[in-house]
Parts: C-alpha cells; structure tokens; sequence
C-alpha cells in the first residue's frame, strides 16, 4: 500500500455555484424496474465515473466535482440514492441492493465498465458493487467511509474507543464538518444544510448491501483501489480506515487530506478533485 498524507490546505477553493451547477447538469430521471432514479450526468464520450453520495446528501453532493471530471475529460454521473434526493422507489417495492440498481443504470446507458467513487454511506454502495461485480468495475474509490466491518476485532476495539460521548446527538453539521470549515465558509455550510435537507425521503429505508462488509470482502477486490481519509474527520477516523484498508490485496492508496472533516468532498474540493483525477489518470 502507498500511503501519502497530502499538505495542501486551503481555504479558497473554487465553488461551482448552484445555479451554475443546475443550469449546466440539470439531471433527468432514468425508467428502471425498481426506481426513478434521478440521475446528473455530465455527458460524453469519457470514461464513466459513477459518483455515490453520503447518507446526509444527495447527488447535488458533488456539485464541485461533477464539472473537475467532465473538464478533465471524464464522464460523471451522480445519482441519488434510491429513497434519497428526487429518487422515487416504486410503490410497494421493497429495498434493492444499490449495487443491483447501478448494474441495471449501467446496462440502461450502455456502459460496460465504471470508476466507482462512494463517500460515507456511498463507500459500502461502491464496495458492494466491486465486489459484486468485478468486471463491470474499472477502479474503486472510497472517502471517508467507515464500512460498518465485521469480523475484525482490533477494527472495533478502535472504533469503540474513538467513539465522543454523545456524538450521535449533536447537530449533523457539527459532526460532519470540520471546525475550520463551519468558521470560515458560512455560504458553503449554508448550502450543505439545503442539500442535507434534501437528502433521505421521510421513511426511506437504507438499502441492503448483497455482501456484508469483511475483512474476505475487501481481500476479494481486485481493482485498483484509493482510500481517502479526513484529517479531522470525527466520524470515521483515518486510523480505523487505515485498519480496514491493510485487508486490501489489490493495488492501492491511502490519501489523507489534511484538516478536513468527514464530508472532505464538500469542504476541500480542489483537493479532492485533484486526488481523485491524479489516480483515475493511472488506471
């Protein structure tokens, strides 16, 4: 594994506004079997990174790097979570596995392989799916994602005793964001809030994954792999995505972006979207 622990840290980066991000990727709805899936799709004729955003958002997520990756000649496509966003499940539809569902998306745009890039709760989606499906699955990408990993005690030894005592009932800006971020960028924190309102639908249920998260789960990818953790990130520490990446055996990286919190996409933007675009240029 290569490790690195990026230096870089700025405050300025370069924001894609919303109207901005609307009028250039309004998104559409794709027909498929279980779900209305709505979806931003950038276009072209690049290769095609799937972007899966956390459990508080939406593909409105990744309104600064959607534009990064087509500009880079990349194809990008956000989806919001069956349940999540504009999604809208069918009536009387049980849960489907996401990676079920970006089997049957991917086949519906014609594509044969994918980047998948999950964040947070979109981390277990892209492992999933990885795992699930090996040859449609080009490189993986996962950020600040804990993975709820079973079967490794030292990983839950330290999870426990990293826990913060009442953490779970603080605001989820407070969780999730950085204290650097919130004090200086009031207009970014603002517009997470609308996207966090906006995110999981009044008694949508959290998909099931096909394949629970192990230690033999993560063994069993064997694409190119990068790990991105938040310096700062209270949530899911660097230290436990260190334990549970060791589990890896294909090629892979460790990036952490130094005082960032748990939504590093959203607060460091430029940062991540280099990261990202150095590694896909790779693979």
């Amino acid at each position: 594994m290569k490790w690195r622990h990026l230096v870089l840290f700025t405050l300025a980066t370069i924001w894609t506004s919303p109207g901005a991000f609307a009028a250039e990727f309004p998104g559409r709805f794709v027909d498929l079997p279980t779900v209305q899936l709505w979806i931003i799709d950038s276009g072209g004729t690049g290769e095609p990174i799937i972007l899966l955003h956390p459990r508080t958002g939406n593909s409105e997520f990744f309104q600064n790097t959607v534009p990064a990756l087509a500009e880079a000649g990349y194809r990008a496509i956000a989806i919001d979570n069956p349940g999540w966003g504009k999604s809208i499940v069918r009536n009387g539809q049980d849960p489907v596995p996401v990676a079920d569902t970006l089997d049957v998306l991917i086949d519906h745009l014609g594509l044969e392989q994918v980047h998948v890039v999950g964040t947070a709760m979109g981390g277990y989606v892209a492992l999933d799916f990885a795992a699930s499906r090996p040859g449609r699955t080009k490189s993986l990408v996962i950020a600040a994602s804990g993975l709820g990993l079973e079967g490794d005690p030292e990983y839950d030894a330290f999870r426990e005793r990293a826990e913060i005592p009442g953490m779970a009932e603080q605001p989820s800006d407070f969780r999730e964001i950085s204290p650097n971020y919130r004090a200086t960028n009031p207009e970014g924190v603002a517009r997470w809030k609308e996207i966090y309102n906006n995110g999981q639908q009044e008694g949508a249920i959290r998909p099931p994954l096909l394949i629970p998260n192990t230690p033999e789960k993560l063994a069993s990818i064997r694409v190119p792999t990068l790990i991105i953790a938040g310096g700062i990130d209270l949530v899911t520490p660097s230290g436990a995505m260190r334990l549970y990446s060791r589990h890896l055996t294909a090629p892979n990286e460790f990036v952490v972006i130094p005082e960032a919190g748990h939504v590093l996409v959203w607060e460091q933007p430029d940062v991540f979207n280099q990261t990202l675009i150095d590694f896909l240029k790779k693979h």
